[in-house]
């Protein structure tokens, strides 16, 4: 199954991409405008997992006090355009660097692009003023290889962007690789685990908050792609406006402990599903269940750990159905059509 191949490769795409890391002159030109305040705002830009790969140097960039927008590339295009100005920065994040939205937008702003693609010959790699490649190989369906590429490169975007030392965070990344390897080793015996916990689970809803709704958003998206079932990534506090009243035996969520202030809110969040008969985990340092136990090094590497469990869960919801995780039906690796 090429899905489970690329989820097992994962642990070298993040190696490869790392090793591939590199201050080029144009991003070093590009860092050096940012970190002086030259760029009147950050624009943060992608479609599906890369979008949502880009949560964590959002926050990043935020909390270092850099004003900085996120919005979805489609709606850019459309709507928002005509405001994204030569003296802003446009980061645009595309596996393939060629979706029709991505195509789309670079041919009419005017903004300066820092492109994040794993493709070097695409339209984005050639029309940006800096590039950052990604390094995961070539991927067959749905995003799990160059989505954690993309989080490496982010990470290591971040950093330099605030002037930072590379060095711990490249540390951290290589012993985080080594931590995924170790548990995708085990890859039969979670997914194994899992189709007895997933049992008549229909759908499936993914809370997190700060760097994990980066992973809450992404598990969501590919477990609609890779298993088709009804599946929702969302903020914690929203599955309370709503989404609550779904709660039932059918009813599958999936909660990611994620960083303090909100740990404590998240693992009362799981034992009033479970109390109210839904059924609920929590994912990270707190988890009982060894598949959804992670032991993050810090914020920065943490969505790398936690779409683990989540990929697992998509072998586990697809043998459960008898179909073939990652297997597309209608769409196609490359989004072509808006």
């Amino acid at each position: 199954m090429a899905y489970r191949e690329d989820i097992l490769q994962q642990p070298q795409a993040v190696l490869n991409t790392l090793n591939r890391w590199g201050m080029t002159p144009s991003l070093e030109q590009v860092v050096h405008r940012l970190r002086s305040g030259e760029y009147r705002r950050v624009v943060l830009t992608g479609m599906g997992s890369s979008l949502y790969a880009l949560i964590p140097l959002w926050y990043r960039l935020l909390n270092a006090g850099i004003q900085t927008l996120w919005v979805e590339t489609g709606e850019l295009l459309h709507y928002g355009a005509e405001w994204v100005k030569p003296e802003d920065l446009l980061v645009v994040v595309s596996q393939s660097g060629r979706s029709a939205e991505v195509v789309g937008l670079i041919q009419r702003v005017s903004a300066p692009i820092l492109g994040v693609t794993n493709t070097p010959e695409s339209p984005l790699a050639q029309a940006a003023q800096a590039l950052i490649l990604t390094d995961a190989g070539e991927e067959a369906t749905v995003s799990c290889k160059t989505y954690v590429a993309t989080l490496t490169s982010l990470a290591l975007l971040g950093e330099s962007c605030l002037g930072r030392d590379l060095e711990p965070l490249q540390n951290a990344l290589k012993f985080t690789a080594r931590q995924m390897e170790a548990y995708l080793s085990r890859m039969d015996d979670h997914v194994n685990h899992l189709a007895g916990i997933l049992q008549g689970i229909e759908h499936v809803i993914y809370a997190g908050r700060g760097v994990s709704l980066a992973s809450a958003e992404t598990a969501g998206l590919i477990t609609k792609e890779s298993v088709k079932i009804p599946a929702e990534g969302m903020s914690a506090a929203a599955f309370r406006h709503g989404p609550f009243e779904l709660i039932s035996p059918r009813l599958f969520v999936l909660v990611f402990e994620g960083e303090e202030p909100t740990r404590a809110l998240h693992r009362n969040l799981v034992n009033e599903v479970n109390r109210l008969q839904g059924r609920a985990q929590l994912a990270g340092e707190s988890a009982q269940d060894e598949v959804f136990h992670l032991q993050p090094l810090n914020a920065q590497v943490r969505p790398l750990l936690e779409i683990l469990p989540v990929q697992m869960m998509t072998l586990a919801l697809a043998h459960l159905r008898g179909r073939i995780a990652g297997e597309f039906s209608f769409a196609s690796k490359v989004t072509d059509v808006q």
